[in-house]
């Protein structure tokens, strides 16, 4: 795959990567670990282009100016209170229903192929966990991994651009470097906001109900 580029030649592979690693640690739980790395994301978001590296600058931006206290507020209420901003993936296609079980089964497969395991209390779905398999397991499943769920992806940037949350403009940087959505993915999108996830008939989780509670993920491990 190497030197393919994505979006009509926007990024390359290394792109991507560098994108994908630094987005999944700006999803990650504001803490000193993120706080201190700054210096690094920044030399790294620098050399990107300016589709992703704006967006991931902005927010860093936010980082250097909001106090740490403010910060893991704010990620708790955005991630764990706010219904519509769920992290995790596979909740916006199946809800709490049983095949959500079997769709997070795949994300271990591509994971354990990919020869990388999770640390205990990471679900292999939240986006952070996903982008970091991306951008340092294989570059090619978790790319797939991300268009298979493009639809609740959508739906969380959206959320977020709402709510006017800083952690908007890290899914709009991940979201530029898939392609663009057509029209058959806007149905999608539109229909999920509308309806939101499937239900079973014993025991559904509406919409509108609860999230599963977010998990500071620190990442796949080798």
């Amino acid at each position: 795959m190497r030197g393919r580029k994505d979006r009509a030649g926007a990024l390359g592979d290394a792109e991507l990567a560098a994108t994908w690693q630094a987005a999944s640690l700006m999803l990650g739980y504001p803490d000193r670990e993120l706080l201190s790395r700054r210096p690094l994301l920044r030399r790294a978001v620098a050399g990107l282009p300016p589709l992703v590296r704006e967006p991931l600058t902005r927010f860093l931006d936010h980082l250097d100016v909001t106090p740490p206290q403010r910060l893991a507020a704010d990620y708790v209420a955005t991630f764990d209170h706010r219904k519509r901003c769920c992290p995790y993936l596979t909740y916006y296609a199946y809800g709490d229903t049983r095949k959500r079980g079997l769709a997070l089964l795949r994300f271990k497969h591509a994971y354990r192929a990919a020869g990388l395991v999770l640390e205990d209390g990471e679900l292999p779905d939240h986006l952070a966990v996903v982008l970091e398999f991306a951008a340092t397991g294989d570059l090619r499943q978790g790319r797939r991994l991300l268009l298979e769920h493009r639809a609740g992806l959508e739906l969380l940037r959206l959320a977020l651009t709402e709510t006017s949350s800083p952690w908007a403009s890290v899914l709009d940087a991940v979201s530029a470097t898939l392609p663009p959505l057509d029209d058959d993915l806007r149905r999608a999108v539109a229909r999920l906001a509308a309806e939101g996830p499937p239900e079973e008939e014993v025991g559904p989780a509406p919409f509108g109900g609860p999230f599963p509670p977010s998990v500071p993920p620190v990442g796949a491990r080798s």
